[in-house]
Order: structure tokens, then sequence, then C-alpha cells
């Protein structure tokens, strides 16, 4: 007598059968996409996560603040989607269609936030 690996109920049916309901298999799958695309998640979860700062503290199309401000809010800025620099050698790091350029004036950390515009070319 098997037993599903899920719920642990008696699997009629098949002899090669593993679960016991379409369910008990689609949960079954779920969770190793979970611990097998972990590390994506994780990923994929902070880009949102930065993506959605940047547009909170950029209504304007650009601004400068605080690095603190957003480091408080959760921003991590070595999670980027693109880059791109401009004439003057400095990278501006994207978030989808948010970005940063990291500055240090008068001793503190700032950050430069802009809004991707059409002109600017990888």
């Amino acid at each position: 007598m098997k037993k599903c690996p899920v719920c642990q109920t008696e699997v009629v049916g098949r002899s090669d059968k593993i679960y016991c309901s379409p369910a008990c298999k689609s949960s079954q799958q779920y969770e190793q996409r979970l611990e097998q695309e972990a590390f994506y998640f994780e990923v994929d979860r902070q880009l949102k996560k930065n993506r959605r700062i940047l547009r909170k503290y950029n209504q304007v199309g650009m601004t400068t603040l605080r690095q603190e401000v957003l480091l408080a809010e959760g921003f991590n800025p070595r999670f980027f989607t693109h880059y791109w620099k401009n004439g003057k050698g400095q990278v501006y790091f994207f978030c989808y269609e948010f970005g940063f350029l990291a500055l240090q004036e008068q001793g503190k950390e700032k950050f430069v936030l802009v809004t991707w515009q059409p002109y600017m070319q990888h």
C-alpha cells in the first residue's frame, strides 16, 4: 500500500502513481521549486523592493537623497538590473527604469536618483 508523500493518505490507482491527487502533486512541485530557485526568488524580491523605494523617493525624475534614508527602507545598492556610464565616467545603476548614482559630498554619502530617459544608451 503506497502513501502520498505530501499528505500520507493511501494512493489508489495505477501502480506507478505517486500522489493521491493533483493538488498534492502541485504542492510538492511548488515546494521543490521554492528550494531549487530560492536564490532567484530572493534576488527578484530585492530588485522589486529597490524599484519600489526608488520610485517612492523620485517623483520628479531627478533628486538627491542621503544614502541612509534609502538604506533604512531596506534598499540594497548591490542589486540592480543594468547600469549606464555617462560622459564624465559616472556609473548609474538601475532597477528597471529607476536609477541611482552614489556620490560623496562634504563627507556624506548621497544618491542621485534618476528615471531612465530614452537619450541614455547602454
